[in-house]
């Protein structure tokens, strides 16, 4: 079955000043020199203070864990040799986005040019995680039952309570700065591909866009690769969390795609609903309630993820994701990044020393 579900990971990391922990522009220099090694698995962001890497096209978690690991391993010793740091945080502590560069380039200007403070003010670090399909079609079926799950994979990815040098009150911020953006957050429903692919050329028609990667929802059916692509959580503090959160979406596909096998479906549930447990994700992150609107009632977020573990549960060996998605139960004891960030401010006071522990545990595990 895996092979029906192949993965692709993306990760965006900070690169940090390890003397003031400041957010700080590389020059691409970093992008660059990772380039020689792993071509375009890494790329430059729109701000200059921002590694983009990804893998390429993975049979399964354990081969996706091993090119990820590589990458994180790789862009932290060329920082390294820039005398900079890389962190994993979905925002940096403390440092503010009107002193950072844009990167040039004609993609980026329009942007900003479009979005204004929306776009120069975005600086934030996500995890994108491809799953793949063997049709459109069957992708777009897909896409609309799993977006019932976005939050509760979300509220496990919360790592993100700090915006220039503030407790936010919420696990993740990040996903609060990006609601600027147009066309972002838990999609509609579409009823087929073409359906899909009609709302695209009429945004094209009318000028609303020039192309469909400038549709930034938190899942989207990608409109170039036989894909969903995940984008609601952010950027995991370890390997381990953000080979766990793609575990999860890729049993997910493959337990919903099992469903349809047998003429059965989730119910499709409309994004006003969905987007009650978005926010409560965002605010709580796993120590919050959500709405089991099937009983219609509020349940603890830890019970719901549970039961989530259990109902993906029979297609997991097939995919060969065991160990990663049993990293799960380790998420729930020792809390999300955003927990421990808390945490470490709580025991030190120090934003720096929350910097500090970010780019730490950003490591663990990296490796040739």
């Amino acid at each position: 079955m895996k092979n029906e579900f192949t993965l692709g990971i993306e990760e965006e990391y900070m690169v940090v000043d390890p003397v003031t922990r400041e957010l700080t522009s590389h020059d691409q220099k970093i992008v660059e020199a990772a380039q020689k090694i792993h071509k375009d698995q890494v790329k430059a962001e729109m701000h200059q203070a921002v590694v983009e890497v990804g893998t390429g096209i993975c049979t399964d978690t354990t081969q996706a864990r091993k090119e990820i690991s590589q990458l994180r391993y790789t862009v932290s010793q060329l920082a390294g040799e820039q005398g900079l740091r890389i962190g994993a945080s979905g925002t940096h502590p403390f440092s503010h986005w009107e002193k950072q560069l844009i990167t040039e380039h004609p993609r980026y200007s329009e942007i900003v040019n479009e979005l204004q403070e929306a776009a120069r003010s975005n600086l934030i670090f996500g995890l994108h995680v491809h799953v793949g399909f063997q049709s459109r079609e069957l992708a777009v079926h897909i896409a609309n039952q799993v977006r019932y799950f976005l939050p509760h994979v979300f509220a496990l990815s919360t790592n993100s309570p700090f915006w220039e040098s503030r407790n936010t009150g919420y696990k993740s911020f990040r996903t609060k700065i990006f609601d600027k953006f147009p066309r972002t957050g838990i999609p509609d429903i579409f009823n087929s591909i073409e359906d899909y692919d009609n709302y695209v050329k009429l945004l094209i028609k009318t000028n609303c866009i020039d192309n469909a990667k400038k549709i930034w929802w938190d899942i989207r059916v990608h409109p170039f690769f036989q894909t969903i692509e995940f984008r609601i959580c952010d950027c995991p503090m370890l390997i381990d969390e953000t080979m766990a959160l793609t575990a999860l979406f890729q049993s997910l596909c493959a337990k919903l795609y099992q469903l349809r096998l047998r003429n059965m479906s989730f119910i499709n549930y409309s994004r006003a609903l969905i987007n009650e447990n978005k926010w409560r994700a965002a605010r709580y992150g796993i120590d919050g309630n959500l709405i089991d609107f099937g009983k219609e009632m509020e349940v603890n977020c830890r019970n719901l993820i549970l039961e989530l573990l259990d109902f993906v549960d029979d297609v997991v060996d097939d995919l060969g994701c065991r160990e990663d998605i049993n990293y799960v139960h380790k998420m729930l004891a020792n809390g999300t990044g955003a927990d421990r960030q808390l945490a470490v401010f709580e025991q030190t006071g120090s934003l720096e020393s929350v910097v500090d522990f970010i780019t730490n545990q950003t490591l663990i595990g990296a490796k040739q």
